[in-house]
């Protein structure tokens, strides 16, 4: 009897152990706010939540769709999340507005870029943004990422976005059967590339994207948050399905993983090692993750690193 007893005593010491005393591991459920259900960012949320699993069995990443970046960032500083992925512009637009809780802002990764893009029908006489004026153009959903580049770049182009174009809320989902049915004259998205809504789009009608880059220097001129826009091109095999051997020029602007000064440091830095550690992995499916890279993800302008995504990069290079 007492043989048992000792039995099941060192038995519940090694489950128990690593909770009481040497190195602990995080463990339970957090959640992520992604984006909509075709764009780039719930499926890297997706990919994502299984590294974690493979990387830290007693964590449970949650995936949340939302309308993008807006959305993600309210989400953050309301503690309806634990991370989120926010494009740098949508970010630096919070701090500058004052946004409540943006002080707790904190960054885990740069993550990949996301690239504007531009969609018309390819018969289309738009060629530049000053050419939609009258038109109605697909700009996004109001808490998503894309509606504060699609402003930005219509006032770049000298078009208001509340008086010169019939601005029609719509996200990923929706813009590109509106486009196809010609309920839309043309539609902005910023995304990772390729975007499988644009790619299947492409697969059964002819559409094709208008440049962007001669934007660039009337762009960061509206603003502070405008500085993180970069030029950029779209090559042509980023869409091989629009048939096209030339390249765009266009504006993209950098992803953040971000999170709050509110989780803990030890989920944050399991968190930033598994974005890492499934770049590879992510990357088969969403090809703008084979961009996540070691020496680039510590840049996570306009936020500071969190403590525990320093902790990370500190080991990492240890």
């Amino acid at each position: 009897m007492i043989g048992a007893v000792v039995t099941l005593v060192l038995a519940a010491g090694l489950l128990w152990g690593p909770l009481f005393g040497g190195e602990t591991r995080p463990h339970g459920q957090v959640r992520i706010s992604t984006g909509v259900a075709s764009g780039v960012y719930a499926r890297y949320g997706q990919l994502l939540s299984g590294q974690l699993e493979r990387d830290s069995p007693g964590l449970e990443l949650v995936p949340r769709p939302s309308q993008g970046s807006v959305e993600n960032i309210e989400r953050l500083v309301a503690g309806e999340a634990d991370f989120a992925i926010a494009t740098a512009d949508a970010i630096a637009a919070y701090i500058a507005a004052h946004g409540e809780g943006a002080e707790r802002l904190r960054a885990c990764a740069r993550l990949y870029d996301d690239y504007i893009q531009l969609v018309v029908p390819a018969d289309s006489p738009v060629e530049s943004v000053a050419d939609l004026r009258g038109l109605r153009v697909g700009v996004g959903q109001d808490a998503s990422g894309v509606q504060p580049a699609a402003r930005e770049l219509l006032a770049a182009g000298g078009l208001d976005m509340a008086e010169d174009v019939e601005a029609v809320r719509e996200g990923i989902d929706t813009m590109p059967r509106m486009l196809e049915a010609g309920r839309l004259d043309a539609f902005f998205w910023s995304g990772g590339l390729p975007t499988s809504a644009i790619e299947r789009l492409a697969d059964y009608s002819d559409i094709r994207l208008v440049p962007l880059g001669n934007l660039m220097d009337p762009l960061v001129a509206g603003g502070r948050q405008n500085a993180y826009y970069r030029s950029a091109v779209l090559p042509p095999d980023a869409y091989p399905e629009m048939g096209s051997d030339s390249v765009v020029d266009t504006v993209a602007v950098a992803n953040l993983l971000v999170t709050t000064d509110a989780v803990d440091d030890a989920v944050v830095e399991q968190m930033t090692r598994s974005v890492i550690n499934g770049r590879d992995r992510i990357g088969l499916e969403v090809h703008a993750a084979q961009r996540v890279d070691l020496r680039t993800a510590i840049y996570t302008q306009p936020l500071d690193l969190a403590d525990g995504a320093r902790a990370y990069y500190r080991s990492a290079k240890s």
